[in-house]
């Protein structure tokens, strides 16, 4: 199994100036190689891959206007090839969209080295066109007599240097202590389990909102021209949004590792979180919670730890479902946050969700995908029988 092991790096004078001129390099190949090939597709209907831009790349070197780009190591421009092939290819098999071009002020700056374009011994790293190795703040150790097959060195919008190494590991699975849980997820309680336990939403955004507010208006009162001030202030700006980010990172990292660490199977909901990002008054609170994010974690790290993660159906009333008798109320209001069922007993309405969430993934997990207990309205018999959901239309289904 292949793991990216991030650490953050001090790069002298030298080594800076190289790395910018080489993420400068890696930039210009793409948008050009980019270009070339949408190029050829709308006056040709010819399809340019890999091999053919890497022969392009030869000649653009031999050229006296772009001749700088033979200053720089090889490896990083030929990968930024193959990224641009595996962008084509997810985008003919409907997975994304129509790559574009990147930009000097928007785009992430990163480079990424194969085993030939750098030198690991000893735990010291040298990339390829340095003569020193990296000041890497070595924050955790690499996996016992790993060998990096990959290296990414990257710059963030807060000027902050990072080199991901990936190598070959496979963690060690602990015992889980639980069998199952659900999981339902909110804006005031970030989770709330099965068990009844509460996970409240540290607002991360919010708590730093008046200081990332002041530095978006000093950034707006410079010019486009203002040189070195605008750029101050841009990095100011891309440390305020640095520190919200590395905060709901680690937040989510220490929840999402808990979680997968205590059970064997961890049921959630298949929610679209970009559509409900429409809702204007929900929507910041809903970015700020980072679902998704909390979702890719727990898929990923289960991977690694042998569990496995159901996704209910997203149509599947948890609120509104009674967990003790099976119930299912006609209207549940989001300002309802206690309410009693027919039968008498009286619900939280996530922790009632969270139970419903779990039973419906151990549903699916028993009888396969698409497969939830059948519910009953209220003044009806509920039932133990299977009932079986469609399932949503895929992305390439949907297509005319």
């Amino acid at each position: 199994m292949k793991r990216a092991f991030k650490y953050r790096f001090y790069p002298t004078d030298a080594q800076a100036a190289e790395l910018l001129r080489t993420f400068g390099c890696v930039r210009k190949v793409y948008n050009m190689a980019l270009a070339a090939r949408s190029e050829a597709w709308t006056l040709r209907r010819e399809r340019v891959d890999y091999n053919a831009t890497s022969a392009m790349l030869t000649g653009w070197k031999k050229t006296e206007e772009l001749a700088y780009l033979s200053k720089v190591s090889s490896v990083p421009l030929q990968q930024t090839l193959r990224h641009l092939q595996g962008a084509f290819s997810n985008f003919w098999q409907k997975r994304a969209k129509y790559p574009t071009f990147k930009s000097r002020k928007k785009s992430r700056r990163s480079a990424e080295y194969t085993t030939s374009g750098f030198r690991f011994r000893d735990g010291r790293l040298t990339l390829a066109k340095m003569t020193d190795p990296l000041d890497i703040v070595w924050s955790r150790p690499l996996p016992a007599g790993a060998s990096p097959s990959t290296v990414t060195v990257s710059q963030d919008a807060a000027g902050r240097w990072f080199v991901s190494v990936l190598c070959d590991d496979r963690p060690a699975m602990p015992t889980p202590v639980n069998d199952a849980v659900g999981v339902d997820v909110g804006v005031a309680s970030l989770v709330t389990l099965s068990t009844g336990e509460r996970i409240t939403n540290p607002r991360h955004e919010r708590k730093d909102r008046e200081r990332l507010a002041r530095a978006q208006r000093d950034l707006s009162r410079k010019a486009e021209g203002d040189g070195s001030n605008r750029a101050k202030a841009r990095l100011r700006v891309g440390r305020a949004y640095a520190r919200i980010a590395d905060r709901r990172r680690d937040f989510l990292h220490k929840l999402t590792t808990r979680l997968v660490r205590e059970n064997q199977t961890i049921v959630i909901e298949d929610l679209t979180v970009r559509n409900m990002l429409r809702n204007r008054r929900l929507s910041r609170a809903i970015s700020d919670a980072s679902w998704t994010e909390l979702r890719s974690m727990l898929e990923y790290k289960a991977d690694w730890y042998g569990r496995e993660v159901i996704a209910v159906d997203r149509w599947f009333p948890s609120s509104k479902l009674c967990s003790a008798c099976g119930t299912l109320e006609s209207r549940m209001p989001l300002d309802v946050r206690e309410w009693t069922c027919a039968c008498g007993t009286t619900h939280d309405r996530d922790v009632n969700a969270a139970r419903n969430i779990l039973a419906a993934g151990l549903a699916v997990a028993a009888c396969g995908d698409g497969v939830r207990p059948q519910r009953s309205t209220p003044g009806g018999q509920s039932s133990v029988k299977q009932e079986v959901v469609p399932p949503p239309r895929s992305r390439a289904a949907a297509q005319p």
